[in-house]
């Protein structure tokens, strides 16, 4: 068997795993389609764990006389 070129690899797919769960559950509970709604502690929770894992874009506000602010995610 070969030798690994990228011993994280493993690693970083179970993350990405685990962020999707967290994603799945929160998206599911705002959509409704939970049996019972989350409870806030447990929203938090996954909400916590989620920016740990995937981490807050930066958020830029700009303005202009047009259109008074315009808030723009960029990924990184």
């Amino acid at each position: 068997m070969a030798a690994r070129l990228r011993k994280t690899h493993q690693e970083d797919v179970r993350r990405k795993i685990q962020a999707s769960q967290l994603i799945n559950l929160l998206q599911s509970n705002a959509l409704g389609k939970l049996e019972r709604e989350l409870s806030e502690s447990r929203r938090k929770s996954a909400e916590f764990l989620l920016s740990k894992s995937i981490g807050n874009p930066p958020t830029v506000i700009e303005g202009n006389p047009d259109a008074p602010f315009v808030i723009k995610h960029e990924m990184t």
